[in-house]
């Protein structure tokens, strides 16, 4: 049993333009700001009394980044990722409540002279729908109001137009994307799209670092039918395991709980429910091509398994296609300080790279690797581990 959606909409929207307003201390679970205090030393006190969040996923920005926040709300972490982004980086806030777009906004001139430069936008639209700038639509739906059934095409057309030639937020275009108890407000029927759009907006090698409301187990009916609870960030609330495969299922890989509350937040029908933040990155699309690469796992674990299969057996030379050694050796990656890669001491140039079957987790002989090498795989590693079991690995 699930809430009706248009009054869990409404509950939605009508609490966070309060919000906007007067200071709504249950709205979300207390946030330690951490290494931010430095940072919120420029922002007026009614942007910082009037942010709502779980987390800080601020904090994993870099310079230079092109950062989307979803669900912005008062601004504060874009001020914030402002600064850590530098003059060379880029911030978007997106939000669908006008009172929280026009707080943020309210200042915005104020915070880039004490910054000393403005690299912060804030944009109306919903986080499942990266793409329509819904303020662009509004301006369209003012000079063409539908009036009649037929005036629906129209609109429907100028939608998809203004997706495709003006997105509000280009594929591939950023760096970073940031969310903070956010998610969980919107409809289970957008999730799985809230997740595509999220790999969609980002750059190969960029990541996800979202911090959200997660169950022990699943909500009751009472807690799902409850438009309170639902604009409280409990009903929509992830249970933990499927919060991190729906990154998986989106296409992410090296997806990691970077944080997760010990205690509790609220207990409700007996279900927990506490903070977690998730980061996953983008990049393991595209061919799987051979170069005559290999990596060796460091351990601690006898085996592991990456998101697509492939096991690694400890201080074994496991065979690797070019991609998968890019993923697996980036310093900006998440796997760089658990492997060793080894190059060939002939690399094969990209456009010569014959196809690679990934699939067959084989060792690769020390002999292929050096002068005059072949490119010869033994299959199999110094014992089983990680076999594949209807999907799922099945790891010893």
């Amino acid at each position: 049993m699930v809430a009706k959606n248009l009054g869990t909409e409404a509950e939605v929207l009508e609490r966070y333009s309060r919000g906007a307003h007067v200071v709504e201390p249950d709205l979300c679970c207390p946030v330690d700001g951490g290494d931010d205090q430095q940072y919120l030393a420029l922002l007026p006190r009614e942007i910082i009394e009037k942010d709502y969040g779980c987390g800080n996923p601020s904090k994993w920005a870099r310079p230079g980044d092109t950062v989307v926040d979803l669900g912005s709300g008062a601004g504060k972490a874009c001020y914030v990722l402002s600064q850590k982004v530098g003059r060379d980086g880029r911030v978007i806030g997106v939000d669908f409540n006008d009172a929280m777009l026009e707080l943020a906004r309210k200042h915005q001139s104020e915070i880039a002279r004490k910054i000393g430069y403005a690299n912060v936008r804030f944009v109306k639209g919903k986080i499942q729908d990266l793409a329509l700038n819904l303020e662009k639509v509004q301006r369209w739906l003012d000079q063409q109001p539908i009036r009649r059934v037929e005036d629906f095409a129209a609109f429907e057309a100028e939608c998809q137009r203004l997706r495709t030639e003006e997105p509000m937020v280009a594929s591939n275009s950023v760096d970073l994307v940031v969310s903070n108890c956010v998610l969980n407000l919107v409809r289970p029927q957008d999730k799985r799209r809230l997740f595509e759009e999220l790999l969609r907006i980002l750059r190969r090698g960029g990541r996800a670092v979202i911090s959200d409301i997660v169950c022990d187990e699943e909500p009751t009916p009472a807690i799902l039918s409850d438009p309170k609870l639902w604009s409280g960030c409990i009903s929509g609330a992830f249970r933990e395991d499927k919060f991190l495969k729906m990154f998986e299922d989106a296409g992410f890989y090296g997806i990691e709980i970077l944080s997760r509350h010990d205690q509790p937040w609220r207990v409700l029908d007996g279900v927990e429910f506490r903070s977690m933040t998730v980061r996953a990155y983008k990049g393991k699309q595209g061919p799987c091509l051979e170069r005559n690469q290999a990596v060796v796992y460091r351990g601690p674990w006898k085996c592991v398994c990456d998101d697509d299969g492939h096991t690694y057996h400890r201080g074994e030379r496991m065979a690797v296609c070019d991609k998968t050694y890019g993923l697996l050796t980036s310093a900006e990656g998440p796997y760089a300080a658990q492997v060793i890669g080894i190059e060939p001491a002939q690399p094969v140039p990209l456009d010569h790279a014959p196809p690679f079957d990934c699939a067959a987790n084989a060792i690769r002989d020390p002999r292929v690797m050096k002068a005059g090498g072949g490119a010869a795989v033994s299959t199999g590693g110094s014992s089983v581990c990680c076999l594949p079991s209807n999907g799922h690995g099945k790891c010893c």
